[in-house]
Order: structure tokens, then sequence, then C-alpha cells
């Protein structure tokens, strides 16, 4: 049997994508939490960097936003297709890479738990500043650093340092699907943010949506740590960065 690859989300796409609608984490923890933040985006031009198969790039758009997606697993984002229709302006491409967006082409980047799956945040946030018009805003989600610091194995590294772990995921036969993400401490993410030019504004830590009472009771009386959700603005007048270059200031 062939080794699986890591990080490979077109072998389980279809499972994965039907865990995440239900889930107590993806549906009634982190997506109503990311939704919330956002607020009113009608009319407002939004990137779902990583979208997945597609769920809340839907729930944004019902909301009346003007919604692209784009994720690195071409089988997502036939999931996505399949779910959004033909016209839905989707893309497969690398968050590592530079994006096929122009300038300040949007309003908003929403990124659902997708940084944690990157060593080097520095050069993705530098293309999710560029394509954000001034006074745009970066919501993004991720896993919390000291949640997964406990669920480090023996002999367990720093908390400040930035590490990688491996989970197995099971895909849709049975096999195991190898998992890598990068462990980072909080101070490294909001100085990861303010050097590629943004301004923290929100910084939450989500719990169940009330939607989830009767589903989750024990959840609801007893919430646990999970994610950090992050929301950063994009100043909106230009001023001179440490490094020389162009960024913006309210």
């Amino acid at each position: 049997m062939p080794t699986a690859r890591a990080n490979d989300y077109d072998s389980f796409g279809e499972a994965y994508a039907a865990q995440n609608e239900s889930s107590l984490e993806n549906a009634y923890i982190e997506r109503p939490a990311m939704l919330a933040l956002t607020g009113d985006v009608a009319g407002r031009r939004i990137l779902d960097a990583g979208c997945g198969a597609g769920p809340l790039f839907a729930a944004l758009r019902d909301r009346g936003a003007q919604v692209s997606g784009l994720d690195s697993s071409a089988g997502m984002v036939a999931l996505a297709r399949r779910r959004l229709g033909e016209d839905a302006d989707l893309h497969v491409a690398d968050l590592s890479d530079p994006l096929p967006f122009a300038d300040g082409a949007f309003d908003d980047v929403v990124s659902s738990l997708v940084l944690h799956y990157l060593e080097d945040w520095g050069p993705t946030l530098t293309e999710l500043r560029r394509v954000l018009r001034p006074g745009g805003r970066l919501i993004a989600s991720v896993m919390h650093p000291f949640v997964d610091y406990l669920f480090q194995p023996d002999p367990r590294p720093s908390y400040f340092a930035t590490t990688s772990w491996t989970d197995d995921w099971i895909d849709l036969v049975g096999r195991p699907t190898p998992m890598t993400f990068w462990r980072r401490p909080l101070h490294a993410m909001t100085d990861a943010f303010t050097a590629a030019g943004f301004q923290l504004a929100v910084l939450t830590e989500p719990k169940i949506d009330p939607t989830g009472r009767d589903l989750f009771p024990d959840e609801f009386r007893d919430p646990k740590l999970g994610f950090l959700i992050f929301v950063l603005e994009v100043p909106a007048v230009p001023v001179a960065r440490e490094d020389g270059q162009a960024s913006s200031s309210a």
C-alpha cells in the first residue's frame, strides 16, 4: 500500500467535509464565532483563504457578501464547486505562494483554521495584507497554542518554541493520513501579524454557540479551550514601516 502523503486533504475530503458540517468544534464553536466577528458583510468583497469544501464561503454569500475562495487541495475545491455552483469564484492555490488577485481586491479576508499548517507565516501574511484594501480586515482562526502544547508528546518542547507535530487522520478507506501542524506561542503569532502591517483589533477564545446547547449540554456547561480567533485591521493611512516599505496607519 502506498504511503499516505502528509496533509493530503484530497484523500479524505468528502469525509472531512461531512464531519465539518455538524461537528461541535467546526459547526458550533469556530464557524459561528467567525461569522459573528465578520458582522454585516452585505456587499463586501471577501476572500475565503483556505475555503475547503465551502461552508464558510456559503454562509458569507448567503449574508450578501461577494466571495472568492481558494484552497491548495484540488479535491476540496471540487467539493466546494459542487456545493456553491459552477459560477463560484474558486481557485486552487497555495497560501505559501503569491495570490492570483490584485492589490486591494478585498474588503476582508477570512482564514479558517489554516495558518497553523504553515511553518513560516511571513510570506502568507504579506500576501493577505497586499490583497486587502486600506481599512480592510483579516479574520483568522487557529488552534489554541496552549491546548496544542498540552497535547504534544513527551519530551514536550518549550512552549516558547515554534515546533511541528503530526497527528493521523483516517481517510475514506481507513488509511491513516498524517497531518502536520506548526505550534507557536501567542507572542509569535502577534509578532507575525504586526510585522506584516496588521493592527490587532480583537483576540477571542470562542465558546460553544447557543444553538448547540441541547446537542452538547456538557460542553455548554463547561466549555473547553480550543481555538483563538484574531480580527486584524489594515490601517487606513499610509505610513513608513520599519523595513522602509509603505504601510498604513489609522
